[in-house]
């Protein structure tokens, strides 16, 4: 939905295609969106497997983890299926050039930096107690820091 369906809709309403960049500027705009959504991609992927493999759950919220995750992409981030998602639809605004499809990445970020400290997080404090609050206190939420943290320092 948030990848592709909204998107889509806002390209469409907005008169919105893909065109190939007509100045060296608007392709290098192009190829930083296409990066982007490379590696939201990949940092979606990779952390989905390890909350499924390590935390023992789904997305689902009837199963969620049963096992807190600080490895892989986690140790980068806490939220990085969210990063991720974010890296795709900041990167699908720029590979389209479109200022629409930027409301809707600034959206979706404001919606989960107020949804995430507020709803999501109580809820892994009470599942996963002092382990959760130590990682919170090294992992950023949303973006990603340079260097992996290490749980056994």
């Amino acid at each position: 939905m948030v990848t592709i369906v909204i998107p889509w809709w806002i390209a469409r309403n907005n008169a919105t295609a893909f065109a190939v960049a007509a100045t060296p500027m608007e392709g290098i705009e192009q190829i930083g969106g296409i990066c982007l959504v490379a590696i939201g991609l990949v940092l979606f992927v990779s952390s989905l497997r390890r909350f499924a493999g390590e935390g023992e759950g789904t997305l689902a919220p009837w199963d969620p983890p049963r096992n807190l995750v600080v490895r892989g992409p986690y140790r980068y981030v806490r939220n990085p299926m969210i990063s991720g998602v974010l890296f795709i639809v900041f990167g699908e605004a720029l590979v389209l050039r479109s200022s629409a499809q930027l409301e809707w990445a600034l959206t979706f970020l404001l919606l989960n930096a107020v949804y995430i400290p507020l709803l999501e997080e109580p809820g892994l404090r009470r599942r996963f107690g002092q382990s959760y609050q130590e990682y919170c206190r090294h992992v950023p939420r949303l973006f990603p820091r340079l260097h992996p943290w290490d749980s056994k320092q």
